[in-house]
Formats: C-alpha cells, structure tokens, sequence
C-alpha cells in the first residue's frame, strides 16, 4: 500500500495563535482519495475539511451554510465514511460507523480490526477528522477569537477548581484565549474517553495557561500521565485540540480539497 506522503506537525501551544502550527502546516490533499496508509505509533493523522471551500455533493450548486442541518450532516458523513474508505480500501458507502451508548461514533471493529480510530468536530463550516492507529483519540474545532459573556462563571460551572483558580489569576485580555484553549482540550480528552460531556469536565484537569504546551495534570478516574495532548491552527482564527490516550502525539496534518 502506497504511503500517504506529509509534512509532519509537531504543535506547541502558545499565546499569539499566528504561532500555532497554522494553516500552512496542513497540506492540502485532492480527491479521490485511495489507499492512505493507516497511521502507525503515535502517529495522528488531522484532516481539515472547508465546505465552502468542498463541493457538496447532494449539490454543487449549494452554498454549505445555505444547507439545512440534516443536509449539513448528510454531507459531513459523506467526507467522513470516503476519508475512512480510503484507509480500509473500501468505497466510501460501505464504511459502517456505529454509536457508542454515549454517542461517540466508531468504526465496526470487523472493518477496522482495531487498528483504525477516529473522532470528528465541527465549527461552521469547517470540519476536523482526527485519525489514529487504535488508540483512543478525540479532537475538538473552536473558533479561538469567540468571546462568551462570562468565562469564570462558566468555568465554575464545569471545570475543576484547580482549573478555576488557575484562570481567575489571568488579565482580562488573556481570559477569552486561555478559556476557549482549556475548553477544547477538555473536549477533547472528553470525546477520547467516549463517555460523554454530562458532568466529566470537572473530573480532570489541564493545564490552562495556552503559553505552555497543553497537558492533563489531573484525573479523578484514570492516569493522568497515559493521555497527550496537542494543538493546531487549521484555519485562521482556529483552534484544534487533539487527545490521545497514548503517552505522545506526532500530528500529521493534511486539508482536503
């Protein structure tokens, strides 16, 4: 099987997002798509897809965001089940995604052979696939510059203390940033553990500070020191978070057109 040619991404987190490893970190890929090399180690794979920038393939003549949302996840599955397709050498329609009970999706273990995991994330009409080896791996799409009306009340309301306390010592100017970075890595972590948002965000803790490189510092029900996490800037004015349930991460990131 062929290897799946890329620049790899090893990503810090930083406080200007132009130091992200950006846009230009992914490198662009064009349909079709046949036989990528599954990724192997720690080894991630992060597709970003741009559906303004895509063609719609219920129709080309339709603007993404003038779609209805049925029409809007009609369209992402598609993406999703001819990137999958790609790795299994299988066409796109017979790729079987499934749900857990918590509603994380994932691949029919007799396709995948427990050798291919993936997550999604949306934002707009953007999307983000992460792809690992096996391993348990989640990923979350924000849009870095949203600002929410009170970030240290909803801090208190889903975060952990330690997490809590650690933001309320951050200027007004850094809050929004460092929020939205704390948020999507605990979204992340939340998705990799398949067992759903309800009452999980104050069960561990990340670091919050986006100047250093993320980590999970703290967890209530498992390792802290068995998860990694990264971050990337898929678009301007974009942030990635990638979780893995592996002790590293090397990205390789790719944008599909």
């Amino acid at each position: 099987m062929p290897r799946l040619k890329s620049g790899s991404c090893t990503v810090k987190a930083v406080t200007n997002l132009r130091q992200y490893n950006g846009p230009d970190s992914f490198e662009p890929r064009q349909l079709p798509l046949r036989s990528l090399e599954r990724p192997r180690g720690d080894v991630v794979h992060l597709w970003h897809l741009d559906f303004n920038a895509l063609s719609n393939p219920l129709n080309p003549d339709a603007h993404a965001m003038d779609m209805s949302v049925a029409r809007q996840r009609a369209v992402r599955r598609f993406y999703l089940r001819l990137l999958l397709g790609a790795y299994l050498d299988l066409p796109g329609k017979d790729v079987h995604i499934k749900r857990r009970i918590k509603g994380r999706p994932e691949l029919d273990s007799i396709q995948s052979k427990g050798e291919l995991n993936f997550s999604v994330a949306r934002s707009n009409a953007c999307y983000l696939i992460g792809v690992s080896g096996g391993a348990d791996i989640g990923v979350d799409l924000e849009v870095a510059t949203r600002r929410t009306g009170k970030p240290m009340a909803l801090a208190r309301r889903y975060f952990s203390q330690d997490e809590t306390a650690a933001l309320s010592a951050f200027s007004d100017s850094v809050l929004q940033h460092a929020f939205m970075h704390t948020w999507s890595c605990k979204e992340a972590i939340v998705k990799a553990s398949g067992v759903g948002i309800a009452n999980q965000l104050c069960r561990f803790s990340v670091d919050v500070d986006p100047a250093r490189p993320p980590a999970v510092l703290s967890m209530q029900d498992d390792d802290p020191g068995a998860w990694c996490l990264t971050m990337a800037q898929p678009s301007a004015g974009a942030i990635a978070a990638v979780a893995l349930r592996q002790q590293s991460i090397r990205l390789e990131c790719f944008s599909l057109s």
